[in-house]
């Protein structure tokens, strides 16, 4: 199994340089690949800071990606867990944190409107330091 990097699933989503994204395809349908949620972060962020695509967009697409048949993502049940949160209006970065703490007491941020969408979505509980 291969991981991949931020660029190569870019490549394979944007379709912003044809040849690169010929061969990220290639890649995806020869070869098992694996994708560290650090990717997974990247990727949300490229595809929505530098390229501009809505958020509700990159969501679909990096919940398409992750569920082809040659990819593993790494703690795919976290990475589903925010993707669901994110298609339901938080940050996916913010997320992703808050996927990755359930099995701790909360999370602990100066951050009232993450505090305000996480108790409206169910997340684990979100306080102030």
């Amino acid at each position: 199994m291969l991981a991949v990097d931020t660029d190569v699933v870019v490549r394979y989503l944007a379709n912003d340089d044809t040849g690169q994204a010929a061969r990220a395809q290639r890649l995806l349908t020869r070869d098992d690949v694996f994708v560290p949620l650090t990717v997974l972060l990247e990727t949300e962020w490229v595809l929505r800071g530098v390229f501009g695509f809505p958020a509700a967009d990159v969501v679909g697409a990096l919940r398409g990606f992750a569920g082809l048949p040659r990819v593993t993502v790494e703690s795919a049940d976290t990475a589903a867990q925010a993707l669901d949160w994110a298609e339901r209006g938080l940050d996916f970065a913010d997320a992703l944190h808050l996927a990755a703490t359930r099995p701790h007491d909360g999370f602990v941020t100066f951050d009232k409107a993450l505090a305000r969408t996480a108790r409206k979505l169910g997340a684990p509980t979100v306080r102030e330091p």
